[in-house]
């Protein structure tokens, strides 16, 4: 077996710390934008929060619990975005007349 050189150490473990940053960067983004699709544009933001939770799960993000609060709150978008249609013909709000 060959040993590595320290570039190539380096290399190697570069890649997996990156895969990890990466994976908890998705996680507190499916936190972030299943909180802001609760309010705003949740036929956008929930999908999206949903996406990048289960990414972040199936890459081994150490924020687990921050995905797993994004793949929730993608979820509740999407049912509150099902219940204002249901219930008031898409719009939580009017303004006006």
């Amino acid at each position: 077996m060959a040993a590595l050189t320290p570039a190539q150490h380096r290399a190697n473990h570069g890649s997996a710390d990156t895969r990890s940053r990466d994976a908890d960067g998705m996680a507190i983004a499916s936190f972030v934008l299943g909180l802001i699709g609760l309010l705003l544009f949740n036929v956008v933001f929930g999908p999206l929060a949903l996406v990048l939770g289960a990414l972040a799960l199936v890459r081994g993000t150490a924020r687990r619990g921050r995905a797993l609060l994004g793949l929730t709150l993608g979820a509740a978008d999407l049912i509150l975005l099902a219940v204002a249609i249901a219930t008031s013909h898409g719009t939580l709000l009017q303004l006006g007349g």
